[in-house]
């Protein structure tokens, strides 16, 4: 039977499965299953002194069925008397499955007497409705201060409690202070001692966070701590709470709405503040630390600095002065250049002017030879109808000025073209006109 079904629908009489391997899935069917409270009836008890452990058949009490129980000593003993053959139990049991004998037992892992299943039921409805108001909300819970200088413990009178607090507490930070209340944790007066208790410890602003501590116990024994009044009370505390009621397997309701559970008292204490050993050896690799992040700092700006002095701008800072005098002197001389060149060109525009002013000038004309006729009102004479015969001129030519007078009438039919060149223009006005240069 080399090749066996994977699944029992597979198997047939021609491919079964072996006994170990139907055992083995049983086992690892039953060892899925969840711890689960179971109620029955005790019968068969054998505590076996020496051993540690307890052995009992726990019976149905309506039906022919029982199962096997085992538990440790400490288990049984828990709940004292009460537990005995024939007494109305539940047990809170984690089903196992042996193979090799083939047999289903149940490992105890806590065992109350009848009644206490009834409690836990209206624990169970109170749970469901303080979780549906929202007090066991995980935002609602308050971080625990890193160093409180006052605890406050709320804890049995004289209690193991107290001591596992306290005294570890102090091992890990001596100058911690305790305000401590001493009330009942257990029967009629414990609710209200310790409801009475928190409300006092919130009220004083010194102290910084309020432990409640028990060392664990029957069921019954930690009833108070899931008492409503008890559990709300917690929940308005302002000041952090820490809950230390019982051992990993009890839960009571105040453990839900502290802001923190701690397992143990112990627990509690190391959870409160923190050991002096361990924050000086975390002080001392800080030192450290940052002693060689300095040094690595410090380093690093040396050669900066180094690499800074060394360049020549600051190995010898007249290079500067020296580089930029260079450059003003450049510029002087392209300065100067340029204002030679624009006055060269500027000269020379005032040169080409200066000629054409000249040209344009009245006394160049008079120069080439033309002269200037005014008449008797001074005005200048452009026409021969401008004068007549008699009428005294004044002429000017570039030599100075003439006296003239109209000795003939004007010429009508003289034209542009028939005026004569300069001399001729002279020898035949010294025919017509006499006068003598003024």
């Amino acid at each position: 039977m080399t090749d066996l079904p994977e699944r029992a629908l597979d198997t047939s009489a021609e491919h079964p499965w072996p006994v170990r391997l139907l055992s083995s899935k049983i086992a690892a069917y039953v060892d899925r299953m969840s711890p689960v409270w179971v109620e029955g009836q005790v019968v068969q008890l054998n505590r076996r002194p020496g051993s540690g452990y307890c052995f009992l058949t726990l019976r149905d009490t309506d039906a022919d069925a029982s199962l096997p129980v085992s538990m440790l000593a400490r288990v049984l003993e828990a709940p004292g008397d009460a537990v005995h053959e024939g007494a109305h139990v539940v047990v809170h049991a984690k089903p196992t499955f042996w193979t090799k004998r083939g047999t289903l037992q149940l490992q105890a892992s806590a065992i109350r007497a009848v009644g206490v299943g009834e409690l836990l039921a209206r624990i169970e409805h109170l749970k469901r409705i303080l979780a549906a108001e929202g007090l066991f909300d995980a935002d609602r819970k308050v971080p625990l201060p890193f160093l409180p200088a006052v605890v406050g413990l709320v804890c049995g009178r004289e209690s193991k409690a107290e001591h596992d607090v306290v005294v570890n507490a102090q091992a890990r930070w001596p100058q911690v202070r305790f305000e401590i209340r001493e009330v009942a944790v257990q029967g009629q007066g414990a609710v209200p001692q310790v409801t009475e208790a928190i409300a006092e410890l919130d009220a004083r602003p010194e102290v910084e966070v309020i432990v409640v501590a028990r060392g664990g116990g029957a069921v019954e024994d930690l009833l108070p701590f899931s008492n409503e009044t008890l559990v709300r009370a917690a929940a308005a505390c302002r000041t952090p709470l820490v809950s230390a009621i019982g051992h990993e397997t009890d839960c009571p309701l105040l453990d839900l709405v502290a802001d923190y559970r701690a397992s143990t008292p112990t627990d509690a204490a190391k959870r409160i503040v923190p050991d002096v050993r361990e924050e000086r050896q975390r002080l001392t690799q800080a030192r450290t630390r940052l002693r060689g992040a300095v040094r690595s700092r410090l380093a690093h700006e040396g050669e900066r600095l180094s690499a800074l002095r060394s360049r020549p701008v600051l190995a010898r800072p007249e290079t500067m002065v020296e580089i930029r005098e260079l450059e003003l002197e450049r510029l002087r001389a392209a300065g100067r250049r340029a204002l030679d060149g624009a006055l060269v060109r500027a000269s020379g525009e005032v040169g080409r002017l200066a000629a054409q002013v000249r040209a344009l000038s009245p006394a160049a004309t008079l120069e080439r030879g033309y002269a200037v006729v005014q008449g008797p009102g001074g005005g200048v004479v452009r026409a021969p109808d401008d004068v007549a015969p008699g009428d005294a001129l004044r002429v000017r030519v570039a030599g100075g000025e003439l006296s003239a007078e109209v000795t003939a009438p004007p010429r009508a039919d003289a034209r542009s073209d028939d005026v004569p060149g300069p001399r001729t223009k002279r020898k035949k006005t010294a025919d017509r006109v006499e006068g003598s240069i003024a």
